[in-house]
């Protein structure tokens, strides 16, 4: 079995969120934990999580995850999860503010990217992206178009 070069020792991945590479370009990347319910984490576990229209939104010095749905666990018992519920993030006091004020600024938002155990710890990636329009993204489809004629073109002269 090949290992994956992205993946670092004792990480299990969960889910990625595919919509945000395409609709966001990237500045920075960060790590933070998250406050769970044991319903949750078993639902994490099946791998049940969208994250839809997530993001990140910060009051009172605190971060918290917005609109991720993690669905409910069937076996919670009496009494499940909201599975849209607001979850808080753990991250470092200078990190939020940090995120805090660079999401203020206009054109900038920090979105969820993926979700992974980490030594048996949920973590999630969330990156602070600025949206791409119409025209960045029909260049980056553009660029990757390109990238894969010139490789084909290329395998095709070396045969």
């Amino acid at each position: 079995m090949t290992e994956n070069p992205n993946r670092h020792a004792g990480e299990k991945l969960i889910a990625t969120n595919k919509q945000a590479r395409r609709l966001y370009e990237f500045l920075e990347v960060f790590e933070a934990g998250l406050v769970l319910m044991g319903s949750e984490l078993k639902s994490l576990r099946e791998g049940r999580v969208n994250f839809m229209d997530g993001y990140v939104r910060f009051t009172n010095d605190e971060a918290w995850l917005t609109g991720v749905h993690i669905a409910p666990y069937a076996n919670a018992g009496m009494d499940p999860h909201e599975p849209t519920r607001e979850r808080k993030l753990l991250l470092h006091g200078r990190e939020i503010d940090k995120l805090q004020a660079l999401a203020s600024q206009k054109g900038l938002t920090v979105i969820p990217v993926k979700l992974y155990f980490k030594n048996g710890r949920v973590k999630l990636q969330i990156a602070l992206g600025k949206g791409k329009n119409v025209h960045d993204r029909r260049d980056d489809i553009k660029a990757r178009d390109m990238a894969r004629d010139t490789a084909r073109q290329l395998s095709d002269y070396r045969k």
